[in-house]
């Protein structure tokens, strides 16, 4: 079993592809955290042109005033200039189609109508090719808001800096309770914790799940697996693949969270407690086997790797799950709902690593859920052998649903 174990490890560890691996996820990862912020912040090189059809006859000259005070390009100028429009004493609609003529032919971006009823109905509607462009509706928006409310302001009477005082918003500052003391932690810092912890062990499942496939069904398509079968048992064979490349994967995981602790330390940021960090620990390995048991489950019965890719591909789906229930775990981490899901095995490690951030589940519960995953890791690598046992040398058909029983009671 050592034997296969340290092959599989050495083979796939020397090779170029897990070296460039290292180093080309977090920096892809990274790339798709900080790439879009970037994008998203990147300041005009151009004044951009706007129409603006001003029904009310008063809002033209504030809201250009507004924006120049506002907004500036790096050069100074103002980022957006304002053209005004107007309707054709023919019709509306004609003054419609002439800015929507402009838009097209690139003279302006786009154009905001300003109705009448401005103050009462709160609703302004904006005109353009490209109405994705999220940073000028929201610059318009709330400069048109602003205006807005500083007029309703004076005709009641109101000083605008009095009001702004009022609306001002509150900071809280959030305060972890727990038996060791108090803990500063906010959202952030709960949620990264706990999306870090789903994506190392989605990751770890799909790479080293598909590694593991992929390995089974090479060693079948070549007949490489009748000679190994000759030389160790099926269970030594199945053991040592999954624990070199579990160690593959870990190794891999390993580097990375050397490297962001010591980030973490360098700049001062402590995510999670150690004993809360041991714990996730436990349940991403036993997490981790119970998935490479089920791949095993999978790729020893099939002969090609279209039908692993269909089937394994169900799995992923549940460890993507927890990621759409992030939010409302957090929100009431011991619902009814979230206790009967932490005690589903498949997804109590990412379960369970939602809730140990937020609210220590009590010492019974941590137990319970711990053995649940151990039974069941043991029970899916027992099956597994069996499995692996009796179909590893199954060529051209793949054995059907009450033959793999067989197999189990074999």
């Amino acid at each position: 079993m050592f034997v296969v174990a340290r092959w599989e490890y050495v083979e796939k560890i020397k090779s170029k592809a897990f070296i460039i691996s290292i180093v080309l996820i977090p920096v892809i990862m990274l790339a798709m955290g900080v790439v879009p912020g970037l994008l998203a912040s990147r300041p005009d090189t151009d004044s951009r042109k706007i129409g603006v059809f001003d029904k009310t006859a008063e809002l033209f000259h504030p809201l250009q005033e507004y924006l120049d005070k506002r907004f500036k390009l790096p050069d100074g100028k103002p980022n957006y200039l304002l053209i005004p429009l107007a309707d054709t004493v023919n019709s509306v609609k004609e003054g419609k189609n002439l800015a929507d003529a402009l838009v097209m032919a690139g003279d302006i971006e786009g154009y905001v109508i300003i109705p009448k009823t401005i103050m009462t109905d709160s609703s302004i509607e904006y005109r353009s090719e490209n109405v994705g462009n999220i940073r000028v509706t929201d610059r318009l928006t709330g400069a048109i808001r602003y205006l807005v409310v500083q007029h309703k302001l004076h005709e009641r009477g109101i000083d605008p800096v009095f009001a702004k005082e009022l609306t001002s918003p509150l900071e809280m500052k959030t305060i972890k309770l727990s038996k060791t003391g108090e803990e500063e932690s906010g959202f952030a810092q709960v949620f990264f914790t706990a999306y870090v912890f789903m994506m190392m062990l989605l990751f770890l499942v799909m790479t080293s799940g598909q590694l593991l496939v992929r390995s089974m069904l090479e060693e079948k398509s070549n007949r490489v697996v009748e000679v190994l079968v000759s030389s160790c048992s099926p269970t030594d064979l199945m053991a040592g693949k999954i624990l070199g490349l579990s160690g593959l994967g870990l190794t891999q995981m390993g580097i990375w969270a050397i490297i962001g602790i010591a980030i973490s330390l360098k700049f001062g940021i402590t995510l999670i407690a150690l004993p809360s960090a041991l714990l996730l620990l436990v349940y991403f390995i036993l997490g981790y086997l119970l998935y490479a048991g089920i791949f095993v489950t999978v790729g020893a019965p099939v002969s090609t790797e279209q039908e692993a890719q269909q089937i394994t591909s169900y799995l992923t789906i549940i460890l993507v799950l927890p990621v759409a229930l992030a939010l409302p775990v957090m929100q009431n981490p011991n619902s009814s709902l979230v206790t009967i899901l932490t005690y589903f095995p498949l997804m109590t490690p990412t379960m369970m690593a939602m809730r140990i951030p937020i609210n220590m589940p009590s010492a019974g519960e941590i137990i319970a859920t711990i053995a649940l995953l151990v039974v069941s890791a043991a029970g899916v690598i027992w099956a597994a052998g069996k499995i692996f046992r009796a179909a590893i040398l199954v060529y051209g058909k793949r054995p059907t649903i009450p033959e793999l029983f067989r197999f189990l009671r074999a």
